[in-house]
């Protein structure tokens, strides 16, 4: 039999569990509405590949988002059969396999992909003339962070035009992620850099436009830079997402003025030395790839380490607090990474569990 832990304290949630603080996730969320939509006065299409629930896309799109962005083809599926009508995935869908289901996909929802090539673009043409429908797509553009993505300029617009001519296709205009201009150490370097980027963006965009071809969406942005790219001339959407969560990484690695709202709740399971803390909660609870999860009313950690299901932290002082059997409550240092470590998500307001959503695009890979 299960039983509902709707109505019951953090307390008595068994460990370990992931939780997000919906007054704090609300707070992160009007924040970035207000930024994107009110104040730059563009579209909102935020990320969904770190949230993995169609919950949290339907509160976005309440709060204002026009549609939502994915990075696979099957998190676009999950969340069309839940009822999102308005979709963006930003990778590259390639093959025929993939082809067909989204060709397919075309006849209940809208669902635009990334393309950077001729050769993976004639694989959705193929499939959309098989299926009868038409796959809109935006070429993605490599303006600084040198993974996928056609270079701007004289490239991107030979490559456009290329695309426009592929039957089944319609180009609907030009990606980036310029978010690397967050790595310069201050803000107004991390401004210059992403305007260069965005700049090459939007002159791209009108090179194609002169062209005589549509540039209808012009998207970028992530939560690392979405405070000041939102406001670059020529940008009419931004896919800035994860920032609800307020993550250790984009909180303290990068500064971005965000809350603290997903967190992860653990048992202490050992005291072995009085300066030694272990935790029922190691890599396979929360991700500490990008970014260290910081442990909740701690003394000074001299080192923090993690093995397959244990949490260990060395204390730069003796405590005897916590017990063995405390909490211990942890913020996640990168949601994208340890959301996906789940299966579902305890919703809580006032320390009380308000709902829990089953986390149905984890594992969705393809």
């Amino acid at each position: 039999m299960t039983i509902s832990l709707i109505g019951l304290p953090i307390e008595a949630l068994d460990t370990p569990v992931l939780l997000v603080d919906l007054a704090v996730l609300e707070r992160n969320l009007e924040r970035m509405r207000r930024v994107i939509i009110d104040e730059a006065g563009v579209r909102w299409r935020p990320h969904t590949k770190g949230m993995k629930t169609p919950a949290l896309a339907h509160m976005l799109q309440k709060a204002g988002a026009q549609g939502i962005t994915c990075a696979k083809l099957a998190e676009a599926e999950i969340m069309a059969a839940n009822g999102i009508q308005d979709i963006l995935i930003a990778n590259q869908v390639v093959g025929p396999q993939k082809a067909a289901r989204l060709a397919r996909l075309q006849r209940t929802t809208q669902v635009l992909s990334c393309v950077d090539s001729e050769q993976g673009t004639a694989f959705l043409g193929e499939a959309a003339r098989s299926e009868g429908t038409r796959i809109p797509v935006v070429l993605e553009l490599n303006t600084g962070m040198n993974r996928a993505g056609v270079l701007p300029g004289d490239d991107t617009v030979a490559l456009a035009k290329k695309i426009d001519q592929i039957d089944g296709v319609d180009l609907c205009g030009l990606m980036t992620w310029e978010s690397p201009a967050a790595k310069e150490p201050d803000l107004e370097g991390k401004k210059a850099a992403s305007a260069q980027m965005l700049g090459s963006l939007v002159d791209s965009a009108e090179a194609c436009r002169a062209a005589g071809l549509n540039m209808e969406i012009i998207t970028c942005g992530g939560t690392l830079t979405y405070w000041y790219s939102a406001f670059h001339p020529g940008i009419t959407e931004m896919q800035a997402g994860g920032g609800i969560y307020g993550d250790a990484m984009y909180c303290h690695r990068f500064g971005v003025e965000h809350e603290f709202a997903l967190s992860i709740m653990s048992t202490v399971t050992s005291r072995p030395t009085p300066t030694r803390i272990i935790c029922d909660a190691g890599k396979k609870t929360m991700s500490a790839d990008v970014a260290d999860p910081i442990p909740l009313g701690i003394g000074s950690v001299a080192e923090y380490k993690q093995s397959a299901e244990h949490g260990i932290l060395e204390l730069a002082v003796a405590s005897d607090s916590p017990a063995v059997g405390d909490r211990l409550q942890w913020i996640a240092g990168y949601s994208d990474t340890t959301v996906v470590l789940h299966n579902e998500l305890v919703a809580t307001r006032d320390g009380v569990v308000e709902a829990v959503w089953p986390l149905l695009g984890r594992g969705k890979l393809t």
